[in-house]
């Protein structure tokens, strides 16, 4: 597929990766505004094709008492918003069969989260909606295993589909992403880099997933030198105080910068 195939998305001949970016999750719909509008600025600026992402809800979670969300068709309904007020695309992620049917009345890209990706009866769910499936690789998977994830979405009658790399599991506490995986994913399906969810470190003994943001911008570049098609970025402007993943988010204010400094980046890899 290509990115031209996205209702409302911008500078697709720019030559750049693109970028699925925004909060964990819709907390409300200021916040949702108040992120859409600074990316979309800088997304702009630098010209690069941007999808605001947003979860509907949350629903793996560690513990019970954890922020799952606002309600459903409330935040599919700010995310709504956003595409119209922006004039963006937008993703979010869905969880049980009933969700893709749902969630495709609102947004352009279902998002298979990793721990879900090898359900199939979800993911043909999503593949049969007809839009982009946004499919994350599990921590427990190799690379080579993600092409039965994909000709599943194919075999459904879609061919807009995307692997989307969030690290694999070293040990019980970490991850690492082994980027070797990269060029073989991209055999199989545009490859997306999932920077912040690659520096999680979950099974935490407080039931709260912890995270390295000091590392985003070292991931991000070793992605954008390996050829990655499109990152993912969770960002916030209160990270600390987010009601999910703030551990690992990228402050909103420090986004500008780390966009800059990939794009210069992706164009020198250009001319090589």
């Amino acid at each position: 597929m290509t990115l031209q195939e996205i209702p409302k998305i911008k500078h697709t001949t720019s030559n750049n990766f693109f970028l699925l970016c925004g909060p964990c999750a819709i907390e409300s719909e200021e916040m949702a505004y108040r992120i859409a509008e600074k990316v979309v600025t800088i997304t702009n600026k630098l010209e690069i094709p941007y999808i605001f992402k947003g979860s509907f809800k949350k629903a793996n979670r560690s513990r019970i008492d954890s922020f799952t969300g606002i309600g459903d068709e409330k935040a599919l309904e700010i995310l709504k918003k956003v595409s119209e007020k922006f004039d963006i695309p937008t993703v979010t992620d869905i969880h049980e069969i009933s969700d893709a049917a749902l969630a495709a009345q609102y947004v352009d890209v279902l998002q298979i989260p990793a721990f879900l990706v090898r359900q199939t009866d979800l993911v043909v769910a999503a593949a049969k909606t007809g839009k982009v499936v946004n499919l994350k690789k599990g921590q427990f998977m190799s690379p080579e295993a993600m092409k039965h994830a994909v000709q599943k979405v194919k075999d459904a009658g879609n061919e807009k589909v995307w692997i989307t790399d969030r690290g694999t599991m070293f040990g019980y506490q970490d991850m690492i992403v082994d980027f070797r995986g990269i060029p073989t994913m991209r055999e199989y399906a545009p490859t997306i880099l999932d920077v912040t969810h690659s520096l999680q470190q979950p099974n935490q003994s407080a039931g709260v997933t912890g995270g390295r943001p000091d590392m985003i911008e070292t991931i991000a570049r070793a992605g954008i030198v390996n050829n990655v098609d499109g990152l993912f970025i969770e960002t916030h402007f209160d990270p600390a105080n987010a009601k999910s993943d703030g551990a690992n988010m990228l402050h909103l204010d420090n986004l500008e910068h780390l966009l800059s400094n990939l794009v210069a980046i992706r164009k020198t890899i250009n001319t090589l």
